[in-house]
């Protein structure tokens, strides 16, 4: 849960370094300037050195990568600009529709079974987003960019060989350049506000950990809990970024909370389905757990987990597969990026 919570307040964190002065542009290149040694310390914490290599010696590897590091970014600009613009809830409607856009990729690429409940959750959020375009006027632009980018994020990391860990540490070096020039630029014209203060300086150098850790989390928790739990505990940064976005000050109108209702309609169904298909499946977790053998237990937190790969290879929601339930394996995916 603690990763989802981190990535939940990640909105506040922007919001005061905006009101500090930082602009959401010193924001994004900080945020890609430090993700890259967190990362890092984690490729070395998971010793995953030798997956970084082999990303390095397969240019289609590398490619692949690079265009999941432009989708990131991408939605960090975005993101960023709309929580210190007053666009909070639209943000979060993003992250809420995201899961569902997930399944309905998932189900069109991937030939994944959609269940009918599945299905339910994609109508609703679908009529969910029309009454928000009503609401606002526009077709919420915000939210759906962020949705297909994390959507298109998800789709190349579930093609792409290479653990979490390894590929967000890579991807952050692909960042690494683009932050760093955006950070020395803004030095150069004199708008970076880092250094100007402690309290502004310690939160943009914040900007790293509060990339990483949550992944760090997530990575820990997809592997030991229920599929059902996991897709429940998703939709807790969204809705932390909902209410920060009511703390704030910002509108929602009658119409605009309808379309919430739908959206929050189609998650419940979603919650539900995985919430049955983790039932399903806690059988067959018992039985390779205890195929595998007793007393093996992981390196981290000595939880007797035995052996996680095959573990994960028989249940199909491994690195490398098939894919899990009802498309939950992108629905996943793509959230260990977020916001």
């Amino acid at each position: 849960m603690t990763g989802y919570v981190i990535w939940g307040l990640v909105p506040a964190l922007f919001i005061l370094a905006g009101r500090a002065g930082a602009s959401p542009l010193e924001i994004v290149g900080q945020r890609a300037l430090w993700a890259a040694p967190w990362a890092g310390l984690l490729v070395v914490l998971a010793g995953h050195g030798d997956q970084v290599a082999r990303v390095f010696r397969r240019p289609r590897l590398l490619g692949q990568l690079a265009v999941s590091a432009l989708m990131i970014v991408s939605g960090w600009a975005v993101y960023v600009w709309a929580v210190n613009n007053g666009h909070n809830i639209e943000a979060s409607l993003g992250y809420y529709i995201n899961p569902l856009l997930n399944m309905a990729i998932g189900a069109t690429l991937f030939r994944e079974r959609i269940s009918a409940l599945g299905l339910g959750a994609i109508i609703l959020a679908s009529v969910g987003t029309a009454i928000q375009a009503l609401a606002l006027g526009h077709l919420p632009l915000i939210a759906l960019f962020l949705a297909a980018t994390f959507t298109v994020y998800g789709v190349i990391r579930k093609r792409v060989e290479v653990d979490a860990q390894a590929g967000l540490f890579v991807e952050s070096l692909l960042m690494l350049p683009a932050g760093l020039g955006l950070v020395l630029w803004l030095a150069h014209t004199g708008a970076a506000r880092f250094g100007a203060g402690a309290p502004l300086t310690l939160l943009l150098l914040a900007m790293g950990p509060v990339t990483v850790a949550p992944l760090a989390f997530f990575a820990w928790t997809t592997r030991r809990l229920p599929l059902s739990t996991v897709g429940f505990l998703q939709f807790i940064g969204p809705t932390l970024g909902f209410l920060i976005g009511l703390i704030v000050g910002e509108r929602l109108t009658p119409l605009g909370l309808l379309s919430f209702g739908f959206i929050w309609a189609g998650v419940a169904l979603f919650i539900f389905g995985a919430w049955r298909a983790g039932r399903r499946l806690e059988p067959l977790v018992r039985g390779v757990d205890q195929a595998a053998g007793a007393g093996v237990a992981d390196e981290v937190g000595g939880l007797p987990i035995h052996d996680v790969g095959a573990r994960d290879a028989a249940l199909g929601i491994g690195e490398g597969a098939r894919p899990a339930p009802a498309g939950m394996a992108d629905g996943l995916a793509a959230g260990a990026v977020e916001p």
